[in-house]
């Protein structure tokens, strides 16, 4: 039967499928085969693959092909071409797939098959592409999946032609708005992972701030910092502090660069981005999250609180925070629901704006922290609510901080009158660690509020239920039940599993765990027990529901007693005088005693000491009401003394340094030139001394090159007149090591007991600097023929040389002088001249393992020589691709175990190069490219 061209364009797609998996069996890309993609640089297919493809071809559509059509053949295209033009009849052996896109837009309305945030928004641009994905509240402005996509690539361009890599970051400091978004996706677009930090808000934390951020910057290995041009001042400060910062650019530098985007392959777990966490107990760490962990807790969020299409999202919330980014936005672009935003600073200016956006945009959803309902209480008059309808609010999320069970009680109570539903509000229990949600109150529920015998709890951890008129109590709200898939658990410090209404460790699993903390190996052990990742927060179980109590770690124990801080900030915040909020308890142990005291740092404008001594008594007297004991210590601080995270939580153990050092009285007026002096001066060190660096490493640089040309001509000369490649060997070798000795690589060779002496054989090595040529000669004492591309031949220098040590010259690119060069390099063998290949081909500065190319496998198994796997560690530090600039760095040669060809068809041959490219990628301490 005649074929139809779909039908044939299919099938012979599947043939090229086929054979690029078995030739690279740990890509995850090949589903992406295209008519279009390039045979060798997408595909991999070298000379000897295209033969093995011409092959197969023939044996699918029963036709024959000449050799030249896929001498000239580049793409599938072109094969599909030939086929057509010698005609064939066949029956289909595969049954083609339909579009995945057609499928998902006539099944859902959500990208269920997406694998990454890519593919997410990919499918919406292809499903409704001027659909209204976001609009900005202050200037109506509205952002279509279309333009979100085209914005976000001009950006990625940018970030390319400035050199980004895939999987390296890039910071973003920006304000909410637009250039947020399309940076972001952006820097995912060109492969690159998103580190969102937030611009330093108060002058009086300035240096606090800036240090915090110079060690993200630090530990995330960032280049490029996306910033505002406004920002730039202090972005130029954290450039001093950071060493690897090298470009600080604003989104229309980046969008203007005119530079071409090329879409790199983005795989489920490869990480999405780096959420630092708030740091509210210590140093801020860098969470990573892969595509796959925000793509299951967003389907989990989106299951457990049943959102749709048909849903609004409102938000105030900072982009650089995991709830307003994850929760709120790639949420919202998830479930194709449309987003009101509006700015941060808007909402804590007129806090009433947010409520009017609910009623405005008839917003479903919205979420915020505890103290932003508590602002709401506080700062709107009623007159400001005068015709506001807050009835399509179904959830109010209230979570990323303790949940006041005061606070939610009154807000409920409050704008019922506006129309707010009775179980609106709903508590919620999240982590960076676990993307950011981890349990959820079921929608309409309303609140469960626990009210417990406080002194038994205090010492015993046991959450027993108090009798009606008990006023001795501790309150605490449930917060959700574990999202779908997600597995919770609250242990002993011993990590048994403790019972209903016992206080302990919450740990946690399911698909939205991070694997760790980047580059942080210690925080990533101390975070997992087993199989179970630990919270850091103390908690209990009932009904299903979890109660969080506090963070471990901040829990001062005194007489036995356990005293939890957010109930005594709670308590003290209710004192006139005292800025609500702006309250920080904690432990510190005494300097004679060494036991712990209890201090209360309370922020306050007052300013004479009667009425500041008169506050103090208060504090101290609402401590015994709460407490039966008054504190060891309490500070007044100025306004903006108390540490807090970028989400507004109290960081207790920074504010409990700053006690111990002295500093949290603060002071009244505050100088902002000096954080920035001495953080300049720092700089100014750092500058220094990597100037030194640089200038050692040039000094070391030029040594090198001066040993190398004293060596090089002396070496051509003598190799050029030794008439045998076994003496000119001889000498090179020699050379060689005199040129490592020189110039200090410390330099070590393993294996050289697995060289047989006795009959030829075959070398492959990995590729990684124009170095590896010297060091192997360098590390075989015994003659090697390096098989080296054609085009070297066309030079006099390099010709004579690689002649006279026994080179031989192959063809890489043209099809039949390929095939005819193995067939020369196995006479080559069989007359006992043992082989040097580098399968790779070539190499980049980029680290990694590249494809091998299939000629010294083939050779190997048609000669049947064994074949020798070698790994050249360390040659790409000391000279990477694109720098001539040597560093001092060890070299490391291992000469692995031979291995025998298994016959010597084209099934050995791959045999062989999965083998000893196993081995070489063991060995290596590189990626591989392929995974």
């Amino acid at each position: 039967m005649d074929v139809a061209s779909d039908d044939l364009s299919q099938a012979l797609l599947e043939v090229v499928r086929r054979l690029a998996v078995e030739l690279n069996p740990s890509s995850k890309g090949m589903s992406e085969v295209t008519l279009d993609s390039s045979l060798d640089r997408d595909l991999g297919f070298d000379s000897l693959g295209k033969m093995e493809l011409l092959v197969r071809i023939e044996h699918a559509f029963r036709t024959t092909l000449s050799e030249q059509a896929l001498a000239t053949a580049e793409t599938p295209r072109d094969l599909l071409c030939a086929v057509q033009a010698v005609g064939v009849t066949y029956r289909p052996f595969f049954v083609p797939e339909k579009k995945i896109i057609d499928a998902r837009a006539a099944a859902t309305s959500t990208p269920c098959d997406a694998e990454t945030l890519i593919d997410v928004l990919d499918w919406h641009v292809a499903t409704h592409p001027q659909r209204i994905h976001v609009v900005f509240t202050e200037t109506e402005e509205e952002i279509s999946y279309w333009t979100l996509r085209q914005e976000a690539e001009a950006v990625a361009a940018g970030l390319q032609a400035l050199g980004l890599q895939p999987q390296q970051t890039v910071a973003i400091m920006l304000p909410t708005g637009p250039d947020y978004l399309y940076s972001f996706f952006g820097v995912l677009l060109a492969g690159g992972v998103p580190v969102p930090i937030y611009p330093p808000v108060r002058l009086s934390q300035i240096e606090d701030h800036l240090r915090r951020h110079a060690g993200i910057l630090n530990n995330a290995q960032v280049s490029i910092l996306v910033t505002v041009p406004k920002a730039k001042a202090v972005a130029q400060v954290l450039k001093s502090q950071a060493k690897g910062l090298h470009h600080v650019v604003t989104v229309p530098e980046l969008t203007d660069s005119g530079s071409a985007f090329v879409m790199p392959i983005t795989q489920p777990q490869d990480t999405a981005f780096l959420q630092y966490t708030s740091g509210s107990t210590g140093a801020p760490k860098g969470v990573v999250l892969t595509h796959a962990n925000l793509l299951a807790n967003i389907r989990a969020m989106g299951l457990a609180t049943r959102v749709d299409s048909t849903d609004v999202f409102v938000s105030w919330l900072p982009l650089y925070h995991d709830m307003g980014l994850i929760g709120a936005w790639l949420g919202s672009l998830y479930h194709a629901i449309p987003l009101a935003i509006m700015s941060p600073l808007a909402f804590l200016a007129h806090p009433e704006q947010w409520l009017w956006a609910v009623h405005r945009y008839q917003g479903t959803l919205s979420a915020a922290p505890n103290f932003a309902y508590e602002l709401c209480l506080r700062k709107i008059d009623d007159d400001r609510l005068k015709g506001m309808d807050l009835s399509s609010w179904r959830l109010a999320f209230n979570g990323a901080e303790p949940v006041s069970v005061d606070t939610v009680s009154r807000f409920q109570q409050r704008f019922a009158a506006y129309g707010l539903r009775p179980g609106a509000i709903a508590p919620v229990y999240g982590l960076a660690e676990s993307s950011v949600g981890l349990a959820l109150s079921p929608p309409g529920r309303g609140l469960i509020i626990d009210h417990i015998k406080r002194e038994i709890f205090t010492r015993s951890g046991q959450a027993i239920v108090a009798e009606v008129g008990d006023t001795d109590v501790l309150r605490f709200i449930a917060c959700g039940q574990p999202l779908p898939g997600h597995r919770i658990r609250i242990v002993d410090p011993s990590g048994d599993e403790l019972g209903e209404r016992r206080e302990g460790q919450l740990e946690f699993q399911g698909p939205s765990a991070t694997s760790g903390y980047f580059r942080n190996p210690e925080e990533t052990r101390r975070l997992f027990h087993g199989e179970w990742l630990n919270s850091g927060d103390l908690a209990y179980m009932a009904n299903g529901d979890v109660f969080p109590t506090g963070r471990a770690k901040d829990v001062v124990i005194r007489a036995g007693r356990n005293i939890y801080p957010y109930e005594l900030e709670d308590a003290v915040g209710t004192i006139p005088g005292v800025r609500k909020g702006c309250i920080a308890v904690f432990g510190s142990p005494s300097p004679t005693s060494g036991t712990e005291r209890l201090v209360v740092l309370a922020e306050t404008r007052e300013t004479v000491a009667d009425v500041r001594e008169t506050l103090r008594a208060k504090i101290n007297a609402r401590i015994v009401d709460v407490l039966g004991e008054p504190p060891d210590d309490i500070v007044l601080a100025a306004p903006h003394t108390v540490l807090k995270t970028s989400s507004g939580k109290i960081r207790r153990a920074a504010n409990r340094a700053l006690y111990e050092k002295g500093d949290a009285a603060g002071s009244l007026i505050y100088s902002a030139w000096w954080p920035f002096m001495r953080l300049a001066w720092a700089g100014a060190r750092l500058q220094l001394r990597r100037i030194g660096l640089l200038a050692a490493r040039s000094l070391y640089a030029g040594y090198v090159w001066i040993v190398f040309w004293a060596l090089a001509p002396l070496t051509w000369l003598m190799t050029a007149l030794l008439p045998r490649p076994g003496s000119a060997w001889v000498i090179n070798h020699a050379m060689a090591r005199l040129f490592v000795r020189l110039s200090g690589i410390p330099f070590v060779v393993r294996g050289l007991e697995n060289l047989p002496s006795e009959m030829p054989c075959v070398l492959v090595a990995n590729h990684g600097s124009y170095l590896d040529g010297i060091v192997l000669v360098a590390a075989l004492p015994q003659p090697f023929s390096f098989v080296a591309k054609r085009e070297l031949g066309d030079h006099f220098i390099t010709r004579v040389y690689l002649k006279h040590i026994g080179a031989q010259f192959v063809e890489r690119f043209q099809f039949e002088d390929s095939v005819d060069g193995v067939k020369r390099l196995s006479q080559t063998l069989h007359a006992g001249q043992s082989l040097i290949f580098f399968p790779e081909g070539t190499f980049y500065r980029t680290p990694g393992l590249l494809a091998f190319r299939m000629g010294a496998f083939v050779t190997a198994a048609q000669a049947d020589a064994p074949l020798i796997p070698v790994t050249i560690r360390g040659s790409r530090t000391v000279l990477r691709d694109e720098n001539w600039l040597p560093r001092r760095g060890p070299i490391q040669i291992t000469i692995g175990v031979q291995t025998l060809p298994d016959g010597n068809d084209w099934s050995a041959a791959i045999k062989l190069r999965n083998s000893a490219r196993a081995e070489i990628l063991r060995l290596c301490g590189e990626r591989d490219v392929l995974s």
